[in-house]
């Protein structure tokens, strides 16, 4: 079997993976369905990292900085309550370092990534328009995540509803990351970064409507 089709059925367990869970905790078992949360975000890392691809020396240290940053950018915000508000995170993200959940931090690598490879294929030749355009695909993930965040026991704010400093501070990272990955000029998978935005992004976006 080649990478290609792998691929494909990587992609194709991922559709099933949310659309399994979006039903079952409407359905009521979300008790069983959302302590996986943790499994479901390394499962989408190793995807991108495999068919991104994640593979070169300049790939793999852009990534790892942008998770350690976007990591410690985490630990000083529910530390300070200054970053992005007053926030703390529940017990449905997994193992946690300084009260942090440590896949938060991928978790900011893969975003980052698979939003600038998005970014990369628009047909525009000024790449700070395309750091932007991907920071605003960031930006409206993050809305609608943070939506169904404290029902799910992933995060929550002290005051509601989520502060206006929460989505600033997520665009000016969101542009310097994505910026940081676009002019590296790596090669993106166009396909399986338009799948693994889409899935999540649905994912949450019909948890808010419905």
């Amino acid at each position: 079997m080649n990478l290609s089709n792998l691929k494909y059925i990587g992609i194709g367990m991922l559709w099933l993976i949310h659309i399994s869970a979006f039903i079952g905790i409407k359905l009521g078992y979300d008790n069983f369905f959302l302590p996986l949360s943790p499994y479901n975000l390394l499962y989408v890392s190793l995807l991108t990292l495999l068919f991104y691809p994640i593979k070169h020396k300049s790939q793999i240290l852009m990534f790892l900085g942008i998770s350690l940053i976007g990591f410690f950018a985490e630990v000083l915000g529910v530390a300070t309550g200054q970053i992005f508000g007053e926030y703390a995170y529940g017990n449905n993200l997994g193992l946690k370092v300084f009260e942090v959940p440590l896949i938060i931090g991928i978790n900011w690598g893969v975003l980052s990534f698979v939003c600038a490879g998005l970014a990369q294929h628009i047909s525009l030749k000024n790449i700070y328009i395309k750091a932007i355009i991907g920071s605003l695909l960031m930006l409206t993930f993050d809305f609608f995540i943070e939506q169904s965040a404290p029902t799910f026991d992933f995060w929550a704010f002290k005051n509601s509803p989520v502060p206006i400093q929460n989505y600033l501070t997520w665009f000016i990272l969101g542009f310097i990351f994505n910026l940081g990955v676009l002019k590296m000029n790596f090669k993106s998978d166009k396909q399986l970064c338009a799948h693994v935005y889409s899935v999540q992004f649905l994912f949450f976006m019909l948890f808010y409507v419905f």
